[in-house]
């Protein structure tokens, strides 16, 4: 370990066996969230620096929150530093040996490749690019890291989903699952859509938005942001623990995108602003409408395997309506899907239903449960008209917040080792050359596409 933060020492005495984080330019809430818990062996004294502004007091409103709240306060100890210069400051001071970085993303390569070459870790949230320009930068990077011997990772709460997390071991019984199909373009093996909203109720208030997350020069277009997610699942789930090699197991056959539409009224429900600000103005149209590049679609093959991955952001959800996702992975003796609409009240719902003329599934789950049930204590199914719902524990089913935690506790799993698993960095990297290259594929695809 000694090694691993050799590089990250000031003049100052510090303890190498704890993980010491620094905070870079915080413009998402996400990086609240990291610290919304607290971790053996890392100082709860943590670094951030950023440019003054209201980005920065709102994530520390944020971490205040945790600090005071009455159940499981955590006791983090914010050190600041304001200016212009805060990134060559932290280059510089050297004050802890992880870098969380989760904010504007047109920034972010550069953050990430600067922190990594300065001989920090760095903790990304995704996603780590937004464009096919800046894709070797990203590459270079990881190469930097491996030279330093530092860990570049990027937060992938989605695998700690329960529901995907048992669809990809379901996926994983032959006697259930079988094998998964090629599909086609028409008929991926797998499909994966979300659908997202801009206006948010969260405990009781309207999330605020910062004004930058509808400009797709700084947050990203859908297709390359959210998508990232659903990229990364395909990946971990139809070729678990094994490495992709974007040179030549990537293939994309389509991609598409269009805009969400919102008026000033809408924007200025979501980011306390009565006006555009000026580098928006690209993308209104006729002084009142902004119309948002947030939606985009993926058909493309991972060795042979057909895949569709899709993300959509409305405005707001419908009276009672929420966040929805629909997942779908296609075996030869069954189909393992997600849902999470209304019949399922807006909460992801696992369901296991028989490929036609495969009538062993009953006898197959009964095989196959026992071994899941070490893994996961108290998981059943149930019948239904179609086949089986899968019943989970309440014990499970955290919310989204919690999978931050957990994608951190992974990450120090990895620090204290020294090393990530093999597949990690060629998958990370697998993964953003299909978004960003179906991104330029999108951008060429003739005539827009309206909104569904």
């Amino acid at each position: 370990m000694a090694a691993l933060f050799s590089a990250c020492q000031s003049s100052e005495k510090k303890d190498d066996s704890q993980i010491r984080l620094i905070t870079l330019d915080p413009g998402h809430f996400h990086a609240a969230l990291v610290q919304k818990t607290t971790y053996e062996g890392v100082d709860p004294v943590v670094h951030v620096y950023a440019p003054e502004g209201p980005d920065l007091q709102m994530h520390l409103d944020r971490i205040q929150g945790y600090n005071t709240r009455a159940e499981n306060p955590t006791r983090w100890k914010e050190e600041v530093y304001k200016g212009a210069d805060f990134l060559e400051k932290m280059l510089a001071e050297k004050s802890g040996n992880v870098v969380v970085i989760s904010g504007n993303n047109r920034l972010k390569t550069d953050y990430i490749r600067k922190a990594v070459d300065g001989g920090f870790n760095v903790l990304a949230d995704k996603p780590m690019v937004i464009s096919a320009s800046n894709f070797d930068q990203l590459k270079a990077a990881f190469e930097s890291a491996e030279k330093n011997d530092k860990l570049l990772y990027d937060i992938m709460t989605e695998r700690y989903e329960i529901t995907t997390m048992l669809q990809r071991a379901f996926s994983m019984q032959p006697e259930v699952f079988g094998t998964l199909e090629k599909g086609t373009p028409d008929n991926p093996a797998i499909t994966k859509e979300s659908v997202h909203h801009f206006y948010k109720n969260v405990s009781g208030s309207i999330l605020t938005r910062p004004a930058w997350f509808m400009d797709v020069a700084q947050q990203g277009e859908g297709i390359v942001d959210v998508t990232t997610h659903l990229v990364d699942l395909v990946q971990w789930e139809a070729f678990p623990e094994q490495t992709i090699d974007y040179t030549k197991d990537i293939r994309l056959t389509s991609a598409r995108r269009w805009t969400t539409d919102m008026t000033l009224s809408q924007f200025s429900a979501i980011t306390k602003q009565n006006a555009f600000p000026d580098y928006l103005k690209k993308d209104v149209e006729k002084d009142s409408v902004l119309k948002v590049f947030s939606n985009g679609e993926i058909n493309y093959q991972v060795r042979g395997v057909n895949a569709r991955v899709s993300v959509i952001w409305a405005y707001k959800a419908p009276e009672g309506a929420g966040d929805t996702h629909y997942s779908i992975m296609r075996g030869t003796k069954a189909n393992l899907i997600i849902r999470q609409g209304a019949e399922q009240q807006y909460k992801p719902t696992l369901y296991i239903e028989a490929v036609a003329g495969n009538a062993g599934l009953e006898a197959a789950l009964k095989t196959a449960l026992p071994a899941l049930q070490q893994e996961y204590p108290g998981v059943e199914v149930k019948k239904n008209g179609k086949g089986y719902e899968v019943v989970i524990p309440e014990k499970f089913k955290e919310g989204h917040e919690a999978h931050f935690g957990r994608v951190t506790e992974k990450y120090l799993s990895f620090l204290k080792a020294g090393k990530m698993p093999a597949w990690e960095v060629p998958n990370m990297l697998a993964k953003y050359y299909t978004t960003t290259q179906a991104l330029e594929l999108a951008k060429k695809t003739a005539g827009p596409v309206a909104s569904r």
